[in-house]
């Protein structure tokens, strides 16, 4: 889930909520049906098949694997474009020196909704150990990073918590992780394990961060 980092102070308020840096927010948003679509129907199109060999991507016309092929490269590039949205409404909103409450909201939210979205169908599909705890930790963190910097901006106190380089990079290494799983190709399996252990690594360690800077504060609270 990305870490969205902060606008510069002088960048100007726009009354209106559809602008285009919130545009593309919305889109994103709106690709999680179409990716929960995508995954889940029609239901004959190889839900929780075994991992695709090499040899089945060299002939797609194997009538038992094209069609869980085709689903899984849509499913990837589905993931791919709203992660380039991200980006992109990140990048346009510091070019055009935007900024709305609006779109300080719905922006972290749409990356919460679709890493969600995507890791929850992973379980489904690699119905392990090591799937479910990178869900529940990634999500688990995310729910107690984003009460810890609301209760935090309460106090005043929000830059205390602002984003770190452990956190992007732990968003790096989610979403290759993520992309490459989606895939379902047997010969980046164990890559996309590797890297999802990764980010598992590099989310506790965020967290730990995070949890770090706000120590102080919850010592003071009563």
């Amino acid at each position: 889930m990305t870490e969205s980092s902060p606008l510069p102070e002088a960048a100007q308020q726009d009354s209106s909520i559809f602008n285009l840096p919130n545009n593309l927010t919305i889109a994103r948003i709106m690709m999680i049906p179409l990716f929960v679509a995508i995954a889940y129907w029609p239901p004959a199109l190889g839900i929780n098949v075994p991992a695709i060999s090499d040899n089945v991507i060299a002939s797609v016309g194997m009538s038992e694997f094209s069609d869980s092929l085709l689903r899984h490269l849509l499913l990837t590039g589905v993931f791919i474009l709203a992660a380039i949205t991200d980006w992109l409404d990140g990048y346009f909103a510091r070019k055009l020196n935007v900024s709305s409450a609006f779109g300080r909201f719905l922006d972290p939210v749409a990356d919460k909704l679709m890493v969600a979205a995507a890791l929850i169908i992973l379980v489904q599909w690699h119905s392990n150990i090591i799937m479910a705890i990178a869900a529940i930790v990634i999500i688990s963190r995310e729910i107690a990073v984003s009460a810890l910097r609301e209760w935090m901006a309460e106090l005043g106190a929000r830059t205390s918590v602002a984003v770190s380089y452990v956190g992007k990079l732990k968003t790096t290494f989610q979403m290759i992780a993520i992309t490459v799983l989606l895939l379902n190709w047997e010969s980046l399996e164990l890559i996309g394990y590797g890297l999802m252990v990764a980010a598992v690594v590099l989310t506790l360690w965020s967290m730990f961060i995070y949890l770090k800077a706000a120590w102080p504060y919850l010592k003071q609270s009563g």
